[in-house]
């Protein structure tokens, strides 16, 4: 091609590439919190500290009912009474779960929720309690559990529109990022890790030598082998026979092939509630009741001591 025509084709070519059109790019579209697949710690925050009470919009589940008495603010849940007519109504909020469970299946909720999040409901025990379960997107669940005195069939609709209420009212909290935390004093046991006291040798014959302390999800639980340790908050209960075990009163029952350790601590400034440590051991196929206990005992003597 002779010199001049080569330059004026180049030329051409390059008039034709910058005066092109470029092909349309598609403009992310905006991105706000809001917009966000909810997560369940973007929701509720770090899980030791929650405070469940604050999903809680008694107004909304209480209705025209009467609260029994304050919401019992625990660790790992809220727990509120109210009698509406001739009926009670326990409302439990919390604890929160992850993994699949078969009784879970959807569940179309009517009112608003965060984007990302879902309802479920349960059929575990659905003839006496209505579930429904917060879901995140990330697969972790709220708990919401309504039970009543009553428990007729006709009653059963009465206690879903409650957990109804209640899935409302947690998630206006959580879409308005109002969700609170847990006000513990200095000695709390709220404040323990569960499973550092379980990480030690002297459980390994209750425990099993191989195994390890798995924690659960709320921070307030560890199982170790055969061996588990909550913490928990409680209504003051009436005395019972207790015994010196570690340092501290306990109190020693069986349920079935368990055996728990119990002991208590005052909650300054809130007489009517206690701070609650339950060790519980099960027992082998075939071993004793009072073989069981045993090892209670000596779990217990060597747990009590690491809480504050």
């Amino acid at each position: 091609m002779p010199p001049k025509r080569l330059i004026a084709g180049l030329c051409g070519l390059f008039l034709a590439a910058a005066c092109s059109t470029p092909d349309p790019v598609a403009a992310p579209s905006p991105t706000t919190a809001g917009d966000e697949a909810l997560t369940a710690s973007e929701a509720l925050g770090e899980y030791p500290s929650l405070d469940y009470c604050s999903l809680v919009d008694q107004r909304k589940v209480i209705g025209g009912g009467n609260a029994v008495k304050p919401p019992l603010s625990s660790f790992e849940s809220c727990r509120l009474e109210f009698v509406e007519g001739a009926n009670r109504y326990t409302v439990l909020t919390g604890p929160i779960t992850s993994g699949q469970d078969p009784n879970n299946r959807p569940y179309e909720y009517a009112g608003p929720l965060p984007e990302g999040v879902s309802v479920q409901q349960s059929s575990f025990n659905e003839e006496t309690t209505c579930t429904r379960l917060l879901t995140f997107a990330d697969g972790i669940r709220l708990s919401i559990t309504v039970t009543s005195d009553d428990k007729a069939p006709a009653d059963r609709l009465d206690r879903c529109r409650v957990a109804d209420a209640t899935v409302g009212g947690a998630a206006e909290v959580i879409t308005a990022r109002k969700v609170g935390r847990l006000n513990l004093d200095q000695r709390s046991w709220g404040r323990v890790a569960p499973c550092a006291p379980l990480d030690q040798h002297e459980l390994d014959a209750a425990a099993g030598p191989e195994t390890k302390p798995a924690p659960a999800l709320s921070g307030h639980n560890c199982i170790r082998g055969k061996v588990s340790f909550s913490l928990s908050v409680v209504s003051d209960t009436t005395p019972a026979a207790t015994e010196a075990l570690g340092g501290r009163q306990a109190q020693v029952t069986t349920s079935g092939a368990f055996c728990q350790v119990t002991t208590h601590r005052p909650i300054p400034g809130t007489p009517d509630r206690v701070e609650q440590a339950t060790l519980s051991v099960v027992g082998v196929d075939g071993a004793p009741e009072d073989a069981t206990c045993a090892a209670a005992r000596e779990v217990a003597v060597a747990v009590f001591p690491k809480l504050p």
